[in-house]
């Protein structure tokens, strides 16, 4: 999985591709840790077109990710979701918990 964070005005947007499951845990977490730290970012977004797997592993770390970053006030969206990926997403009730835009 390849995973690339950009920050823009104050909106942070980490883009992931591949298989998002257990293996990337270090990666997910060395992305969006220092997002949580930076006070010029408001909001983080995980852009999720290119996300072709996700597996329990995933949603968990998606909601460790929620549970700090509510800690430092900052919401969390999940974009642009495959149809597979918003499945699981949906399954799981992630809409409750996250916004979701652009799901197909």
């Amino acid at each position: 999985m390849a995973i690339n964070v950009q920050v823009r005005d104050r909106s942070a947007r980490i883009t992931m591709s591949g298989r998002f499951d257990f293996d990337v845990h270090r990666d997910f977490k060395n992305a969006y840790m220092p997002l949580l730290d930076n006070a010029a970012v408001s909001e983080i977004e995980i852009e999720m077109n290119k996300v072709d797997y996700l597996d329990s592993a995933a949603l968990g770390m998606l909601m460790l990710l929620n549970e700090r970053a509510k800690d430092a006030n900052k919401p969390v969206s999940l974009l642009n979701a495959s149809s597979v990926v918003s499945k699981v997403l949906e399954v799981a009730n992630f809409n409750r918990i996250f916004r979701i835009k652009g799901v197909p």
